[in-house]
């Protein structure tokens, strides 16, 4: 097959297999520590969850970071990506061990949510590294393949971070301090793997980059207007298109999360320990839909192209999100994580592949941080529309139609645009 010769060939390059365990290590840890956090706002026996607490947590962790993302790509674009993982792991390994340390001295929910806003923080600039530098280890021939293993093969280390974060709390011990030591630990073993790149190999290339702080945030302002009408040049419309798509998809991917985590936390269980069972169960099979993602998509795109197989994605979501979660019983429910797991990741690799296939090197970082940064808002936009959804057991009728119109919606649009 095809798509099996590419992933050995992919595979045999020193540069992308490197990076990529960067990527599987940083991502795997993100999976344990943000389980930790869910588990201990959504799942502690001691905390009565609503929706509203969780939107609230989400705005928290994720709100601010609007205000960091657009400087994070201007200096994307100037520091050596291999330096911001290095040091970006190094920094969340000790942001992480302050994390355990105030889950168990009992501390004010404030001081908490800013520690672990600063994990999330650095987690931009490192996940927004990775897209970036994909193409300088991978040839435009086989980008589309390398999109699909690598942010694919990061999302399945996050969902086994998570994994074993759930087996390490139920099984090993009954603590969320002692699972954000866990992810303390994986973030170091991510730096440590960086270190096996050189320093110049992800780029940016040299004439572009500005070692002072100063100057590069000097210019921000300037160099992201820059990056936006790069963007919005006829040339690549597409990749304005497909990041326009991709975050309303985000948005209903939100939206259906909160509702998941009240029903498992109160509708479909008897209990805290029951209901995390039950939710780590959606989250494996999610990843299977991720996986399932990973092998279909190079397929997909290549005979339909990356916009309609967004298009046929969103299609299929309006139509299966419905019939599979109204019912509100466990096992629709699952089926449904599998198909907002192939659908959501799909469409991620494609819009990616277009982006990065448009953009120009020197301006990917900015755009990427830009793209992260409509992601963090439409999730927490997604939240809060469900928390004026959603009753207190999480079954929503009006929320999960609303959610099908937006994905049929989706699908129209990139099916026109597409076509044009």
């Amino acid at each position: 097959m095809a798509v099996v010769r590419d992933l050995r060939v992919l595979l045999r390059l020193k540069g992308f297999r490197r990076l990529l365990a960067v990527r599987v290590l940083s991502q795997g840890a993100d999976g344990v520590y943000q389980v930790a956090l869910a588990t201990y706002v959504v799942f502690s026996p001691e905390k009565q969850a609503s929706a509203a607490a969780i939107a609230s947590a989400m705005a928290v962790l994720l709100l601010p970071y609007s205000l960091i993302g657009p400087f994070a790509g201007v200096l994307l674009d100037r520091w050596r990506r291999r330096q911001v993982f290095l040091y970006g792991n190094l920094l969340r390994a000790l942001l992480a061990s302050v994390t355990a340390v105030l889950m168990v001295a009992s501390v004010p929910d404030w001081l908490f949510y800013v520690s672990a806003l600063c994990v999330t923080a650095v987690n931009r600039f490192v996940l927004a590294g990775l897209s970036a530098a994909l193409p300088r280890v991978v040839d435009a021939e086989r980008l589309v393949i390398a999109n699909s293993l690598s942010p694919t093969a990061g999302t399945l280390a996050a969902t086994a971070g998570g994994g074993l974060a759930f087996v390490v709390r139920l099984v090993v011990a009954d603590s969320d301090a002692a699972v954000v030591l866990l992810a303390a630990a994986l973030y170091l073993c991510g730096a440590l793997a960086s270190l096996r790149m050189a320093a110049e190999l992800l780029g940016p290339d040299r004439a572009l980059v500005r070692p002072r702080i100063a100057s590069a945030l000097a210019g921000t302002a300037r160099d992201l207007v820059a990056g936006v009408r790069h963007l919005l040049a006829p040339a690549r419309r597409g990749a304005a298109w497909a990041l326009a798509a991709m975050t309303l998809m985000r948005f209903c991917y939100g939206a259906l999360l909160v509702l998941l985590l009240m029903l498992c936390r109160y509708a479909l269980t008897s209990g805290p320990d029951e209901g995390l069972a039950l939710l780590g169960l959606a989250l494996g099979v999610s990843g299977a839909g991720f996986f399932a993602a990973a092998v279909i998509t190079p397929w997909a795109a290549g005979r339909l192209g990356a916009g309609h197989w967004m298009a046929v994605c969103a299609g299929i979501a309006a139509v299966l999100v419905p019939a599979l979660g109204l019912p509100f019983a466990t096992a629709p429910l699952l089926a449904a994580a599998f198909v907002l797991g192939l659908t959501t990741q799909s469409s991620k690799i494609a819009t990616d592949t277009i982006v990065q296939s448009s953009v120009d090197d020197a301006f990917r970082g900015r755009i990427f941080s830009v793209y992260d940064v409509l992601f963090n808002v439409a999730f927490v936009g997604a939240a809060a529309v469900a928390a004026l959804m959603l009753p207190p057991d999480g079954r929503s009728v009006p929320l999960v139609a609303t959610v099908a119109a937006v994905y049929g919606a989706v699908a129209v649009a990139m099916a026109r645009f597409d076509d044009q």
